[in-house]
């Protein structure tokens, strides 16, 4: 009997260096793509903005986080969580960005939260993630569930990426480190540029913005919009860099980009002083009522469509990754149903179909028909926003 116990306290000890070993290899694997902490001159233009508040950046309104409901949800999914069988997709043919689109604004949707914007003469590049997972350590995290529709080599000549916050399934290290050479600029919340200084890539190429500053990309206007969400690499650098959405103004049009939000006020004021968008591009997935605020979710997207006043809407923030618990076809059915019932156009190409918003291709089903019952869709009224304030 004491030769099993001693068995057995050998074996546990093993066991314990193993994951110890295992932890230590994990840390040091993703150190490089946890990023960097803002220092310096950097810091201090963080702190003087008026989001910054006790060594972090807040939202003006607070996000609701039930912690343990949301455990509790992963016992109950909605099936399915990701494509069965191969993703519907569209061929990428490079060439076809040789030439300028005819309205002189053209997007590619490449999945998730990734598009290619041609907009008056510049290319704009937003959350831009190739790497087969969302993740700072090789072999866990979500994967992607088709490969990369275009490789970076064949992109044409791209003016700006931009980055609306740190979280990896918008702010991929591997992808931002293949682009350091690439003779483009950068632009990203307070505080994400040091990231990418890390990364490799020149300062000088690095622009940062707060809430409603702006940078020329020649006649394009890129202005860093408010957004309702949060940031962070780790479990100790919470809310330690800002976070955004874009609206990219040129000479004849005008698009948003939501990034990452919630629904808030300030969506109005967007729609009234950088609107009306000839397009938007809307997150709609990955959301969950126990945290209602940290996305939109299909009804308060289209809610934020109407505030931010857009023409045309695209669901972006789904159809790549499983980041959340609902069907993965959900977030485009119910985003349709609710624009349908306030008369808002929504246009839905397949990931890598490019499509101009003058003149948006036909309605297409490509996503497998699958049956679930939604009932009374009741969309969750954010915090601070009367009833009356919202678009009917």
């Amino acid at each position: 009997m004491a030769k099993i116990g001693r068995v057995l306290r050998k074996v546990l000890a093993w066991t314990g260096m193993a994951f110890v070993l295992a932890i230590l290899l994990a840390v040091v694997d993703g150190w490089t793509a946890f990023g960097h902490r803002a220092t310096g001159a950097r810091r201090e233009r963080m702190m003087h903005s008026p989001h910054w508040k006790d060594g972090h950046f807040e939202n003006p309104e607070p996000l609701q986080n039930d912690l343990w409901g949301s455990l509790a949800s992963m016992r109950d999914p909605s099936p399915p969580r990701r494509p069965v069988g191969p993703m519907p997709t569209s061929t990428v043919d490079p060439k076809t960005f040789a030439t300028a689109p005819a309205s002189g604004l053209r997007v590619t949707w490449l999945g998730h939260s990734t598009t290619l914007v041609e907009i008056d003469g510049h290319r704009v590049l937003t959350d831009p993630v190739w790497s087969e997972r969302v993740s700072p350590v090789d072999g866990i995290g979500p994967t992607r569930w088709f490969s990369p529709l275009v490789s970076l080599a064949e992109l044409p000549r791209i003016d700006a990426v931009v980055v609306s916050h740190d979280h990896y399934d918008h702010c991929d290290y591997p992808t931002l480190s293949a682009m350091k050479a690439w003779d483009t600029k950068f632009i990203v919340p307070l505080g994400v540029g040091a990231h990418l200084a890390y990364w490799g890539i020149p300062e000088s190429r690095i622009v940062e913005l707060d809430w409603w500053e702006s940078t020329p990309i020649g006649d394009l206007s890129i202005v860093a919009t408010p957004a309702r969400h949060a940031s962070g690499r780790s479990v100790i650098d919470k809310d330690a860099t800002l976070w955004a959405g874009y609206a990219f103004v040129g000479s004849k049009h005008r698009v948003y980009f939501s990034g990452d939000t919630g629904l808030f006020p300030a969506m109005n004021e967007i729609g009234s002083k950088l609107g009306p968008f000839d397009l938007t591009m809307i997150e709609t997935g990955q959301y969950h009522p126990t945290w209602p605020d940290w996305h939109l979710g299909p009804e308060q997207a289209v809610m934020a469509h109407r505030m931010v006043r857009g023409r045309l809407m695209l669901p972006i923030h789904w159809g790549l990754l499983e980041l959340a618990y609902h069907g993965w076809t959900e977030p485009v059915e119910r985003t349709l149903a609710a624009a349908a019932r306030s008369g808002s156009t929504v246009v839905t190409p397949r990931p890598g179909q490019s499509f101009e918003p003058d003149a948006p291709p036909a309605p297409e089903h490509w996503w497998p028909a699958i049956p679930w019952e939604t009932g009374e869709q009741k969309p969750v009224v954010s915090t601070g926003i009367p009833a009356a304030a919202l678009p009917r």
